[in-house]
Order: C-alpha cells, then structure tokens, then sequence
C-alpha cells in the first residue's frame, strides 16, 4: 500500500462491528470468505462488502490459495500489526504498520510447493 489510509475510512470501518469481527477472525490465519462468513455469522454479501472496504483501506490482504481440485479461493489475511493515530494541531494521522512483504512471499512460495 504506497500510503496511510484516511483517518475517516479508518474510524468508520472500526466502528463496525462486522469489520472488526473479519479483520479478528483474519489475524488468527489467512480465511476465504465462506469461512469467514461461517465463523463470523453473517452473510456471504456482508463479508464481500466489509472484506472491500478492508482491501481498500490496506487492513487486509487478499491472496489466491492454490487447490490440487483445480478451485483456487481467495483468502484474507489481517495485515494491521500496528495503528497509530496521532492528534496534531486539530488535525488527526492515521499511520498503518504492516507486516512485512518477505512473509506474503515466503507463504506463497510454501502454497506453491505444496499444490506441486
């Protein structure tokens, strides 16, 4: 992600109980959406929805999980290791740490090993 997501995007997703339950349920392990839509209890549309907004807002990560049956999911991974927002001069910042890309490559390459 080239920049920090906007502070309002940022307080408006988790102020959302739905999107706080995804982004939780996504930091455990990566989860396609049926999975979440199970562990969650909520509707397949919800968890698109919420999963979007996650997306655009850098707070997850969406990555093809290769299958020897041919049907390769998405699956979402929590990519927030830390959130700092800071208040300066009436202004708010919202700063995202994310872990670090070695770890997305590192598990690609171990998914594309195991579907060989």
């Amino acid at each position: 992600m080239a920049e920090d997501p906007s502070p309002t995007e940022v307080f408006a997703l988790l102020d959302d109980e739905y999107a706080r339950a995804l982004l939780a349920a996504t930091s455990h392990r990566p989860m396609t959406a049926t999975e979440l839509s199970n562990d969650c209890d909520m509707s397949l549309s919800t968890v698109y929805r919420r999963l979007d907004a996650l997306e655009d807002c850098g707070l997850v990560a969406a990555r093809t999980r290769l299958a020897d049956d041919g049907h390769h999911p998405d699956v979402y991974e929590a990519q927030m290791d830390e959130l700092t927002v800071c208040l300066t001069d009436g202004t708010f910042d919202v700063s995202l740490a994310v872990e670090s890309t070695t770890h997305e490559f590192a598990d690609a390459l171990v998914d594309l090993w195991e579907g060989l």
